[in-house]
């Protein structure tokens, strides 16, 4: 079928075939890697993982996509700007030890409370998820920000 196409006068047969499987396994693919990046994130205070694993394989899902597809098709599938994730994110890894800081106790004191969340009932926040939650959206942000600059440079 590919020599048939190619005669007529269709010379990207090839890569239209692959890039039809490659997106197709892509979306596929970002949801597993995604959910595998969440699980690590939360596991991430018993086992090891955390906010910079889950941070680094969240940006991966994403740079797959960006791989299968363009720029502007990722950005519409996620309209996010990075350097403002990275902003939030550092507030949050910064802003939580600092909080904590000022209240009296030494940097970095580990702090919790109870919160009533309806489904699960009465769940612990720690404020090193709240620390994690910083580095997750700072590493990923970041690495998904130099590729995409990267990718421009060479274009």
């Amino acid at each position: 079928m590919k020599n048939t196409l190619k005669k007529a006068g269709y010379d990207k047969v090839q890569k239209q075939m692959n890039d039809v499987f490659l997106q197709f396994t892509a979306k596929v693919v970002f949801f597993i890697v995604i959910m595998f990046s969440f699980n690590l994130f939360f596991a991430g205070h018993y086992t090891p993982g955390g906010g910079f694993v889950g941070g680094l394989l969240a940006a991966a899902a994403l740079i797959l996509l960006l791989i299968a597809y363009d720029r502007k098709t990722l950005e519409s599938m996620v309209p996010i700007d990075f350097r403002l994730v990275i902003t939030i994110g550092l507030v949050f890894a910064a802003g939580i030890p600092t909080l904590s800081f000022l209240f009296g106790t030494p940097f970095f004191t580990h702090q919790y409370t109870y919160v009533e969340i309806p489904v699960f009932g009465e769940v612990a926040l720690h404020s090193a998820v709240l620390f994690d939650i910083g580095v997750f959206l700072t590493v990923a942000a970041t690495a998904l920000l130099i590729i995409v600059l990267v990718g421009e440079a060479d274009e």
